[in-house]
């Protein structure tokens, strides 16, 4: 029996079911789970590049310290049987077994890609600019995951719910009873769609069908938090051992990472111990020992040795010669609530300052998928480039909830803060202004009471001044700049369209 094997993939299923139910139970209420940001904080990629881009320590670093450590034991494990996007590159590669399979040289030229990719994010990091969650495979998985896979299978299933339920009339009885029961739990509060969520998909689909032709390709080759665990991993003290060996190369043509150049000899930071190796061995000579030299360490094995990645002197060599740019910063980091681009958006309540925001903001999805209004959404060129895919309040979609701290609790990264519920409601997302040219009051001297009666501040930051317009006297909205907290209530519910006639300025939002 293949005991490793059923192990490691029992291992993976538990992991990916684990990350799956922390994000789909992350919703309204925030109660009875592990907290949504769990994950996170065991990536020590996310850690050290948001530490360096901020030049701060970030709460939770003691996890992803200990994590490298762990990895400085047993090597890279934590790709072959914990990463939940290795787990879902491994179920798209089940169904094609006949993939390309790389030999070893091959595999040392692409395998330094990662390297490369990881240095020119610690440039970027260096230089003030947290950029890193482009590659990063735990964000990935959770960008899909909340914006792509929750809504798509909640949204199907209260699609068949409701046709059943209307085709035949069955608004009593069991069936009702357990639709009712799935809508406060399995289905959340809402069904939610997101701008851009094709994008995601997209770029999600790439990476796990590059794995149906080429074997984690993307662990090989791209991957920065795998790069991180390889450099690392190099030095573990568990090793591959091989006695007695019939050089029949079976391990080194079916190894899923390439990373056995011959039945003796292996790639050590590339090998994520899937522990294949121990059963298509045909003699079962093969097995992984804690502080075992590996055979032919001497002369015959340097080449591998030298093939490892990055060397250390390279890479101090490399850290030496990026210094120069650790001081230098392209914005003051008490930008104001105006994007890198210039062009306005409106941040979640208690974001930090922008520039700071966009080095802590890891694109998790997370705050997106809490908010109840389905206001939160990801941005694509509104704030820059560096702006990508971080979230901003669309008051035409949803408000920010006056009686909601979701989004700061289910933020992982602090970079929205997570306030009591009294302080969130002093926070202004911006101040909104009537646009008297096209507001039914002003402009028409029509009755309308619709921003006014939807304001939630006790002492309404909306109100309405009697004034007269074509000979009628009518009440006509003036926002309260000093009561106004911006969420945006009156902007989603004011009835003129397609340009609403009151809007959000986040100009003097509260951003420190």
């Amino acid at each position: 029996m293949r005991k490793l094997i059923v192990l490691r993939r029992t291992s993976q299923a538990f992991f990916l079911g684990l990350f799956i139910y922390i994000l789909w139970s992350t919703t309204y209420p925030l109660k009875g789970m592990l907290p949504p940001g769990t994950f996170f904080k065991f990536d020590p990629l996310m850690s050290i590049f948001i530490s360096i881009s901020e030049r701060i320590i970030i709460a939770g670093s003691g996890f992803a310290a200990a994590m490298l450590l762990s990895t400085l034991v047993l090597g890279r494990y934590f790709c072959g049987w914990i990463c939940p996007l290795g787990t879902a590159m491994d179920l798209c590669a089940a169904l094609n077994k006949k993939k390309l399979m790389l030999s070893w040289k091959a595999n040392i030229r692409i395998k330094n890609i990662k390297f490369v990719l990881l240095s020119v994010f610690l440039i970027f990091a260096l230089a003030g600019s947290q950029v890193v969650w482009v590659l990063d495979p735990l964000v990935i998985m959770a960008r899909f995951v909340s914006l792509n896979l929750i809504p798509a299978v909640t949204g199907t299933i209260n699609t068949f719910f409701i046709f059943i339920i209307q085709k035949f009339q069955l608004y009593n009885g069991g069936l009702y009873d357990l639709y009712s029961g799935l809508r406060t739990s399995f289905l959340g509060v809402n069904i939610y769609y997101f701008d851009h969520s094709l994008l995601i998909f997209l770029f999600f689909t790439a990476i796990c069908t590059s794995a149906v032709f080429v074997s984690r390709l993307w662990c090989r080759a791209v991957c920065p938090l795998g790069a991180v665990y390889a450099f690392i991993s190099r030095y573990s003290f568990l090793t591959r051992s091989v006695e007695d060996c019939s050089d029949c190369a079976v391990c080194t043509e079916r190894c899923r990472m390439s990373a056995i150049k011959d039945s003796t000899g292996y790639i050590k930071s590339e090998c994520i111990l899937c522990m294949d190796c121990i059963y298509d061995c045909p003699r079962k000579t093969t097995s992984f020992r804690f502080f075992n030299r590996p055979p032919g360490s001497g002369p015959a094995n340097r080449e591998i040795a030298e093939t490892h990645g990055i060397s250390r002197k390279e890479f101090i060599i490399f850290l030496i010669s990026s210094f120069f740019l650790t001081g230098y910063r392209k914005s003051p980091r008490g930008a104001s609530a105006r994007g890198v681009s210039g062009k306005k958006i409106i941040r979640p309540p208690a974001s930090s300052p922008e520039k700071e925001f966009l080095n802590l903001c890891i694109r998790c999805g997370n705050c997106m998928k809490v908010c109840i209004t389905n206001g939160l959404q990801p941005v694509l060129l509104q704030s820059g480039l560096e702006g990508i895919w971080t979230p901003a309040l669309v008051p035409e979609i949803g408000y920010c909830e006056y009686n909601c701290t979701l989004c700061g609790n289910a933020c992982p990264t602090g970079a929205i803060k997570s306030l009591p519920l009294r302080e969130k409601q002093k926070i202004k997302l911006g101040i909104a202004k009537v646009d008297k040219d096209i507001c039914l009051a002003w402009k028409y001297g029509l009755e309308c009471l619709v921003c006014e009666e939807h304001c939630p501040v006790h002492d309404k930051a909306i109100k309405m001044v009697r004034g007269e317009v074509d000979g009628k006297v009518v009440g006509r909205p003036v926002v309260d700049r000093d009561l106004c907290v911006g969420c945006g209530i009156c902007q989603n519910k004011c009835p003129v369209r397609p340009v609403r006639a009151i809007k959000v300025d986040p100009e003097f939002a509260d951003r420190g």
